[in-house]
């Protein structure tokens, strides 16, 4: 499932890039947390051809292990390499270069310096005292003059503030006890707009080999073919159907154990049966 469940977060993901915070600044002032990241600010990374936390924290060095996520790191890795005059003179210069040049899918505001040592430093995006991204920027390294990003890690989406992530292209859902869920266990998304799928809605579940990708497509926009079976808007809910306590507003998801191609969307007005999306689906 992994390249499907890529495939889609691209094309959905395209129209928030380049997406600001607006008003504040990339770097606040303030001084750093009483306990600041006390661990190397240079660590290797390696890159790995898989699809897990581990690799991506150790794809991303050490900002990876300044993060304090609630749950598993959700994204990170090293620097592309870049020219002369497009890093920063400055530390904070090399922070706003990053967004620039990396244009990453998190805030762009509200960073602190947390910590420098030599031509390092880190710097951090805290929420409610815990490091939700962090930024580790150097000064001339190989292939990357002035100022620059050198790793990046972030924790997941779900942690971050809710004033970013509702403006982003995923629907945060939440559990039972009414916090939000990770989007690499459960979330939703519009179709996107350049495709002309604005009218459909897709239900994404689980991370990698073990992510599972649905459909609900109503005025049948989506190319023949690309779903296990037909969307239904109205069904009865299987004997068999367990709660999986995640909701979404007034949805609720419930699954099957005997058909984990269909997902069972209830809503006051009744249930719905969203097909899961084939392998190779996606949207050129």
């Amino acid at each position: 499932m992994r390249t499907k469940l890529m495939a889609v977060a691209f094309v959905v993901a395209v129209t928030a890039v380049g997406c600001g915070d607006g008003g504040e600044g990339v770097v606040v002032e303030g001084a750093a947390p009483a306990t600041p990241y006390s661990g190397p600010l240079h660590v290797p990374a390696r890159n790995l051809d898989e699809d897990s936390p581990r690799a991506t924290r150790i794809e991303s060095g050490a900002a990876g292990r300044a993060l304090e996520c609630d749950g598993e790191i959700y994204s990170g890795g090293g620097s592309e390499p870049w020219s002369e005059g497009d890093g920063g003179s400055t530390a904070a210069e090399g922070l706003q270069a990053y967004f620039d040049i990396e244009q990453p899918d998190v805030p762009r505001t509200g960073y602190r310096e947390e910590r420098r040592e030599g031509d390092r430093v880190l710097y951090s995006l805290d929420v409610e005292g815990h490091t939700k991204v962090a930024v580790i920027v150097a000064k001339d390294r190989k292939n990357r003059p002035g100022w620059g990003a050198e790793t990046s890690a972030s924790c997941d989406p779900a942690e971050l503030p809710e004033s970013f992530t509702d403006a982003q292209w995923y629907e945060i859902w939440t559990g039972r006890d009414g916090r939000r869920v990770p989007i690499t266990t459960v979330n939703s998304s519009v179709g996107p707009e350049h495709c002309d799928w604005q009218e459909a809605r897709f239900l994404s579940t689980g991370r990698g080999e073990d992510g599972r990708l649905y459909a609900r497509d109503p005025a049948k926009v989506l190319p023949p073919g690309s779903l296990t079976s037909s969307y239904d808007g109205d069904v009865r809910l299987p004997a068999d159907a367990r709660d999986t306590g995640y909701r979404y507003k007034d949805r609720e998801l419930w699954l099957t154990d005997h058909d984990p191609t269909t997902a069972y969307i209830r809503t006051p007005d009744g249930v719905e049966a969203w097909p899961e999306v084939k392998d190779g689906f996606g949207c050129k």
